[in-house]
């Protein structure tokens, strides 16, 4: 199980890792690192509607981390949660003189 849970953790990072050059790419008012990575807005690989393609794409990225972020908490929470052992009642027997 532990296994599962650090496999999930790492895409998890992974996720974050994404999510953040996803958000700086993005055309800001005075063109930021998007301008980096071409010269002319109007020239890029998706067109003249990159922006609203890295806008959606951000928006997704940033629902899946939200989802993903919930249920790591829960599954940590669950994982650190002492477990209960159950206890067999023993039998006293009563010595008579």
């Amino acid at each position: 199980m532990t296994v599962v849970f650090y496999t999930a953790l790492f895409l998890f990072v992974f996720l974050c890792v994404v999510l953040c050059l996803a958000i700086l790419v993005q055309e800001s008012k005075t063109l930021g690192l998007g301008a980096s990575f071409g010269g002319d807005p109007g020239e890029s690989l998706f067109g003249t509607s990159t922006a609203d393609v890295l806008k959606k794409f951000t928006a997704w990225l940033g629902a899946i981390f939200l989802i993903s972020c919930v249920m790591l908490s829960f599954w940590s929470a669950e994982l650190t949660k002492p477990r209960a052992t159950q206890v067999v009642p023993l039998e006293i027997e009563q010595i008579t003189p």
